[in-house]
């Protein structure tokens, strides 16, 4: 193998002076005179070790953007090599195209050193302030899903991921390399993985790197990658890596080649390459009897005693000066005419590649109007029954029609489509899948825009590259097992936080939960699948990234869903049942309710609501349900009692308004639930949640909140409800121990009902079903009181 050309070991040596420097660094970042303490920054932080990788891949790939004109989109998930990352971007003069005061100068490189790991300026991984970054990297696993996400529906774009050994023994990595069966050659890009082996994490050996070739050959090949293995390591100045990442393109041209033109490609193989190299490789041997390059001694901060150690800073300052930086940058401080000549020009610098700020890319769905698809209510609030996920699965079939030109639509489902009873939209989609299956199955297709698989981390990897890219997406889930992403979830929306205050990312489509197969009727599935914490999490982040809906019924999951499909910059979750239910409100209705957030519900309430006494208040499907069946129950019992019901379908709603922009002003939210009016709220999810959002709100203690407080078994939905103490005779017999101080028969007729609920429950044990008071009670039908 010939040696590396002189310019691109120039670059390389460029790229890694600068990652040194960006760690150790803050004045004579070029030293220009010998190094003092006085240049080097006071608290050290950044992550050396896979910094000399990531520029052979980004060198290589450069070359494969110059030579070939190839789309180019980087994913960096090794570690925290941002400084590396901020080398490139430097050297190509990405950095400088989006803020000036860091031009490929002396000043600017100053400048730049200065803001890495400084307060208010770069962290020590990679950010939304990267330019043509859309993951953090290091982060829990999930980058080649995340690059897959990004290469669906986007021919002609090759995603170059670079994995490392340490991420890629995470379960998200190891469930990841199987997206290669979902990809379509001909309708969407490719991802050309490059594992970065470089021997250890932290503070131990990887378990890849302990791996012969043959095990990895065979592991990769099991897989479905044709992998090739690059041995950087024992040829460092080698064109290796660049062979390969071309060979790489040239077999990833050619597939796409053949499957367009008519060939059936069975089982393709796509090309990855397994780079080996020595972890932090360029630092010093040994200091102070220590071994340092080629161990984890380098994973971090190599020298981390530099301040008081003479030995340490003498090796530091003989470190950086082996790269001799004095032949690679100008008097000014530029980088010579032998390192750009590496670096693609203009629009073609990998930093600069579109799709790495896909909210400019991003073009709102063609949505169908909702009317169509509204279930009517023409016999008044509970005359209709419908499943709320069949009719907005229909509504969603259209929206896969429409979008098929564009195909900027996807749904991710961990195999739970037609559970859910949203299968509706496979009479416009099949489910995405690749590889020849022997067994029936149902709606396979290779161009299907429904992706199922069983990894919900598969699952939100794959829909964050596709919205950070431009497109729109939902992500239907099991209530219960939405958690299984709450780390990714923390992760994202700290993202968008961040990427919503750097001044030139545009925003992308927000990310929306479906959680459906709600833990309330979940009875059968027993306590596992009851679980609605997902909320809780969700509501501990940034209020400017975040929404919770709870639509009561199929129309006003239309219009949430029709209006979230529109919505940017966030991540919100819907619940919604997928049961047949009866349904309140007519579509005009649904729309006023939507718009408020909450309303007074006047046909529910005695004396239309006026004046209350007590206020039922209830949010989510279930909870709207029983709290109408307790209205009714009270309203039989108690008549002169002035009772309203208030229904929530933004939960954000009930915050105050300084502290989430979906908050209620206090005026209206007195309005609604009164100024000392006791209310009662029977809610989805764990109380807390509510009264977290309550919190700051005058008198928030007058608010008496039931929900799930983590009971549950496999047994009936009512006895489930009762478990929980939300089912409407505890409601009722709450409501009454609020009023006891109005009437005095009030503690009385709390314990006939009481005796009530035990006495049902007591049946559905020995029967095992519902008893039919329950099971088919409608508004207005009758009171189903306590005789």
């Amino acid at each position: 193998m010939a040696p590396a050309p002189d310019g691109t070991l120039a670059y390389r040596r460029a790229a890694d002076y600068i990652a040194v420097a960006l760690i150790f660094l803050r004045d004579n970042v070029l030293l220009r005179e010998p190094l003092h303490p006085e240049h080097l920054k006071p608290r050290l932080l950044g992550h050396w070790g896979s910094c000399p990788g990531i520029t052979m891949t980004y060198a290589a790939l450069d070359t494969l953007v110059r030579e070939r004109g190839t789309d180019v989109l980087l994913v960096t998930g090794t570690g925290h090599g941002a400084p590396a990352n901020h080398a490139n971007l430097w050297l190509e003069g990405t950095h400088a195209h989006y803020d000036p005061a860091l031009a490929r100068t002396e000043q600017g490189l100053t400048e730049l050193a200065r803001r890495y790991c400084a307060p208010d300026g770069f962290p020590s991984h990679l950010s939304p302030a990267l330019p043509g970054t859309l993951h953090e990297g290091g982060e829990l696993g999930y980058a080649l899903a995340t690059a897959f996400g990004a290469a669906f529906d986007a021919p002609g774009r090759l995603v170059a991921c670079i994995v490392g050994d340490g991420e890629a023994e995470t379960g998200p990595t190891a469930a990841a390399w199987h997206s290669v069966k979902h990809l379509d050659p001909v309708t969407g890009g490719a991802v050309l993985p490059i594992l970065h082996l470089n021997g250890a994490k932290i503070c131990s050996p990887t378990l890849f790197a302990t791996m012969s070739d043959a095990e990895l050959t065979d592991l990769f090949r099991g897989y479905g990658w044709d992998p090739v293995i690059v041995d950087m390591a024992a040829a460092p100045e080698s064109e290796r890596l660049t062979d390969a990442v071309l060979d790489a393109e040239a077999a990833i041209t050619d597939l796409q080649r053949r499957a367009g033109s008519g060939e059936e490609v069975e089982r393709p193989r796509w090309p990855m390459i397994v780079l080996r190299s020595l972890k932090g490789q360029g630092a010093p041997a040994e200091v102070g009897g220590r071994r340092i390059e080629g161990t984890f001694h380098s994973h971090q901060v190599p020298l981390p005693q530099v301040h008081d150690d003479p030995e340490e800073f003498a090796a530091l300052e003989a470190w950086l000066r082996s790269y001799r930086p004095e032949e690679l940058f100008d008097a000014d401080g530029r980088p010579v005419a032998e390192v750009l000549r590496v670096c693609p020009s203009g629009e073609r610098c990998i930093g600069r590649q579109p799709a790495g700020d896909g909210g400019q890319l991003r073009r709102p769905l063609d949505l169908p109007p909702v009317e169509p698809y509204a279930v009517e209510v023409k016999g008044g609030p509970g005359s209709a029954t419908a499943s709320p996920n069949e009719v907005l699965g229909k509504w969603l079939e259209e929206v896969f029609r429409r979008t098929e030109p564009t195909r900027d639509f996807r749904i991710v489902s961990p195999d739970e489509l037609a559970s859910n009873r949203l299968d509706g939209v496979l009479e416009a989609t099949g489910r995405g899948y690749t590889w020849p299956v022997e067994t029936y199955a149902e709606h396979l297709s290779p161009d299907g825009r429904v992706l199922e698989v069983l990894s919900e981390h598969n699952c939100q990897g794959w829909l964050q590259g596709y919205l950070l890219t431009g497109r729109h997406g939902i992500f239907p889930t099991y209530e219960a097992f939405a958690s299984i992403v709450d780390s990714m979830l923390n992760q994202y929306a700290k993202w968008l936080k961040m990427a919503a205050e750097v001044p030139w990312r545009s925003p992308v489509s927000s990310l929306t939960y479906l959680l459906t197969s709600e833990g309330w009727r979940q009875e059968h599935n027993g306590y596992s699948h009851q679980g609605p914490g997902f909320i809780n999490n969700l509501l501990t982040k940034r209020s400017s990234v975040t929404g919770v809906y709870l639509p009561p019924d199929a129309n006003t999951l239309l219009v949430t869903m029709d209006q979230l499909l529109r919505d940017t910059g966030r991540i919100n979750a819907v619940v919604s049942g997928k049961h047949p239910a009866a349904q309140w409100l007519s579509l005009a209705e649904a729309r006023r309710h939507c718009a408020a957030g909450a309303s007074v519900w006047r046909w529910a309430s005695t004396y239309d609501g006026e004046d209350p006494e007590l206020v039922l208040a209830c949010a989510g499907g279930i909870p709207t349900v029983e709290t109408l069946a307790a209205a009714e129950l009270l309203a039989h019992d108690v008549p002169d009692v002035r009772i309203r019901v208030v229904n929530v379908v933004d939960l954000c709603v009930l915050a105050p308004p300084g502290r989430h922009p979906h908050g209620m002003p206090d005026e209206e939210f007195q309005e609604l639930f009164g100024e000392h009016t006791p209310v009662l709220f029977d809610f989805h999810g764990y109380p807390s949640a509510v009264h977290h959002l309550l919190h700051s709100r005058p008198a928030p203690d007058r608010f008496q909140v039931r929900g799930y407080v983590e009971e549950g078994t496999t047994t009936t939905p009512y006895d489930l409800l009762a478990d929980n103490g939300v089912s409407r005779h505890d409601l009722v017999i709450a409501a009454l121990g609020l009023l006891r101080g109005r009437s005095g028969a009030a503690g009385d007729l709390a314990a006939r009902y009481a005796r009530h609920r035990d006495r049902l429950r007591a049946e559905l044990r020995r029967t095992g079903e519902d008893p039919a008071e329950i099971t088919e009670w409608r508004w207005g039908a009758g009171t189903g009181g306590p005789g």
